[in-house]
């Protein structure tokens, strides 16, 4: 039996790219919710996804909260693509004036010293880390072949 949801198949993956046709409702929703929303193509694939929102209910800007949530999407199209994963964590966290998104993964890991300067691959991790160095945050991408992958973005709130 498929347990897909209409509210599930709202989120679909073109050319492997997870695309949210329902739009973004960070009030209703919360970031964690819409980023949430985004992980029905990992989960009915079989992978396992856990969150973890630690000091969660602070309060996120709109252009912040679109950053992380673009970041996410970013993170979580790659690992639908090319993880292979079978448990993903997202976690969403306040830290010292700021907010962390982290996306990790079990799956078969990649060359990170290339994810973001091979010629012909890691165009999406580069856009995203030139926006969120734009908007004064960092972002740490670590991964190996066979060691699973981390994305992390950490965004100031001030």
């Amino acid at each position: 039996m498929d347990n897909k949801t209409a509210f599930d198949e709202e989120v679909t993956t073109v050319g492997g790219v997870i695309t949210d046709q329902h739009p973004l409702d960070f009030h209703t929703l919360g970031l964690a919710g819409c980023i949430d929303r985004l992980t029905a193509p990992l989960r009915h694939r079989g992978t396992a996804v856990s969150w973890d929102t630690p000091h969660w209910g602070i309060e996120i800007p709109a252009d912040c909260a679109s950053l992380l949530y673009q970041s996410a999407r970013e993170a979580l199209s790659n690992a639908y693509k090319y993880s292979e994963a079978s448990h993903l964590t997202v976690q969403l966290a306040a830290v010292d004036h700021g907010i962390r998104l982290v996306v990790s993964d079990d799956g078969k890991g990649f060359d990170s010293r290339l994810a973001t300067c091979g010629r012909h691959h890691g165009y999406g991790l580069r856009l995203m880390s030139e926006a969120v160095h734009g908007a004064g945050g960092t972002l740490d991408i670590c991964s190996s072949p066979g060691q699973g992958s981390s994305v992390t973005v950490t965004l100031p709130l001030d």
